[in-house]
């Protein structure tokens, strides 16, 4: 069986600001906004607002139509 028959699709190639938020992230951060980010490249039609909430759940990440495609905004709640 080849890959194109386990995965029908590639995985979506992150933009640049992207990968330069995940750059020194700890696993933690990485494991919690990654699905969001690969999300928005997959769609390719909003950016991504990272909320930093002090309590237990930490980072956050959500699709939002009010920033450009590509861009990510960071939040403290």
């Amino acid at each position: 069986m080849g890959a194109s028959e386990v995965y029908p699709f590639a995985m979506p190639q992150l933009p640049a600001r992207y990968e330069q938020y995940l750059n020194g992230q700890s696993q933690r951060v990485i494991d919690a906004v990654r699905p969001v980010l690969l999300q928005s490249a997959a769609d390719q039609r909003h950016g991504v607002r990272i909320v930093y909430n002090a309590g237990p759940t930490g980072h956050q990440a959500h699709l939002d139509e009010s920033i450009p495609y590509g861009e990510i905004v960071e939040d403290i709640d």
